[in-house]
């Protein structure tokens, strides 16, 4: 039997999950400066990258890039960071995690498969060109 999570440590993970929704960057960055891992993740398996590219905060994404995230780390459903960028029409974004060496392959659908899917042809260059 596992045991269920300490409440304070939900209630501070779920803070924590939130600055990364709302882009706020220096709050968030104190926190990943302070030892909480680049890479953490939620109960979906989303990273705090993926929840900052989805609701397009670039200068988040880049800031926990800089501190050691996965640009391509995949959620529980085989989405990327990136994939869900291109969904959401977030180019910047979409420049920063490229910059952070994700790989438009990577995830299912992947990005290459979403940006062809909307008839993004333009990130279809970029992409060519990473």
């Amino acid at each position: 039997m596992t045991e269920a999570p300490d409440p304070e440590v939900v209630e501070l993970a779920t803070k924590i999950f939130d600055l990364a929704r709302q882009g706020q960057t220096e709050a968030l960055v104190a926190y990943v400066d302070a030892g909480v891992p680049a890479n953490l993740t939620n109960d979906r398996g989303d990273s705090l990258v993926m929840l900052a590219a989805y609701h397009g905060h670039s200068d988040a994404v880049r800031a926990l890039l800089a501190r050691g995230a996965e640009a391509g780390r995949v959620n529980d459903r085989g989405q990327t960071p990136l994939a869900g960028a291109v969904f959401k029409g977030e180019t910047e974004v979409i420049k920063a995690l490229l910059d952070g060496g994700a790989d438009p392959a990577e995830g299912t659908p992947s990005a290459v498969d979403t940006a062809r899917m909307f008839g993004k042809t333009e990130l279809l260059e970029l992409f060519g060109a990473h």
